[in-house]
């Protein structure tokens, strides 16, 4: 070959200077170039194509990826590296694989969040129940966890940072029924009590319930008509709902204010959507699948527990059923004369909140 001559490392063919291409101080002609190249999302360097660490929607050169970059071990994602997480054999896994199949402890992270189960068939409601005051978290949570997940994974234990000495015990998506008959909460707030925890006698804790969206519609817009009526249920019936969250004012406002009044529901929806307050509103409606009650009071009286279960479900399910026209004109004795569940109607007594005798009130835990 003629030293005056440069040939492409690729087809071998003499590149002329106005096709002349580099790639790692390599000539390539035009047309191999662009077959063989592409360029680093990272650092802007052209690189072989087949040198590529990244992905088909993401392109690493050799470098920027043993810089920033690890592979998930499991699923085999390219995740950045501040996003590692660690097995007890320092495997390195992508958030998701981690928490879904090596994280072996028994309290995880704020942020966990397993693959769902589901139990039941009909609205899901899923309880998170923070309890707070006590001590040897782990040996207390292995305690709870096995009254609850003795057949079945039924919940999981997460820390709360808004707690001092506590933790939340979130549950799987459950229906109501099985909410009631086949989950054994009963032991569970029992067992919480024997290990020294409280609920509602402490100023931290919360009893939120997430209601799966599509039980609330069967398009986008047939939900978001449910969830105005809901609101609007909320907002017409504040004092009394108030009165049955066990929260003070100050809480309320702090945990779960209100959206303000409006004279039709899709006027409430709208300046909920419109408003400032994130997740800490009485009805969170950042979530992407669930809408989240968060006013009522954490509890580990099981009565309380499960009527507070009970007047979600009521809330939904009249919001659901009821024309805008006829929930304009509802009252509270209406809206309460719907209700058939005994814990809630004992509930709505022990609270003065039902035109019954009130009856004797056991006390808070």
């Amino acid at each position: 070959m003629s030293e005056n001559k440069i040939y492409c490392t690729c087809c071998g063919e003499e590149i002329f200077e106005d096709e002349l291409c580099y790639i790692d101080d390599k000539p390539y002609c035009q047309m191999c170039y662009d077959e063989l190249s592409c360029v680093c999302d990272v650092c802007g360097t052209t690189f072989l194509f087949s040198e590529n660490r990244g992905n088909d929607s993401m392109y690493l050169c050799p470098n920027c990826y043993d810089s920033y970059y690890f592979t998930c071990a499991d699923c085999g994602e390219v995740v950045p590296r501040e996003h590692i997480y660690y097995d007890s054999d320092d495997n390195c896994y992508c958030r998701e694989c981690y928490y879904k199949n090596h994280d072996e402890r028994i309290i995880h992270d704020y942020g966990y969040k397993p693959d769902p189960i589901f139990y039941g068939s009909g609205r899901y409601i899923g309880v998170e129940l923070e309890i707070d005051e006590g001590d040897d978290h782990e040996e207390n949570a292995e305690k709870i966890l096995s009254v609850a997940n003795k057949d079945k994974e039924h919940i999981y234990i997460k820390n709360d940072g808004s707690l001092d000495e506590g933790m939340e015990i979130v549950s799987h998506p459950m229906t109501l029924d099985y909410h009631t008959y086949k989950m054994p909460w009963q032991a569970v707030l029992s067992k919480a009590l024997e290990r020294g925890y409280l609920s509602h006698k402490t100023s931290t804790c919360g009893l939120h319930c997430h209601v799966d969206r599509l039980s609330l519609g069967d398009t986008y817009d047939e939900q978001e008509k449910t969830i105005g009526k809901i609101l609007f249920i909320i907002e017409r019936f504040w004092d009394e709902f108030l009165k049955f969250s066990r929260r003070t004012e100050y809480q309320m406002n702090r945990w779960a204010a209100r959206y303000g009044f409006k004279e039709k529901p899709h006027q409430v929806l709208h300046n909920a959507k419109n408003s400032n307050l994130g997740r800490y509103a009485c009805v969170n409606l950042n979530n992407k699948d669930t809408i989240e009650f968060r006013m009522w009071r954490g509890t580990l009286k099981y009565n309380t527990f499960i009527a507070t279960l009970q007047m979600v479900e009521t809330i939904c399910s009249v919001a659901y059923s009821i024309s805008e026209e006829e929930l304009e004109s509802l009252s509270w004795f209406k809206f309460i004369d719907m209700i058939d569940y005994p814990e809630l109607i004992r509930y709505l007594k022990e609270r003065r909140l039902y035109p019954n005798e009130p009856v004797n009130t056991e006390e808070e835990m």
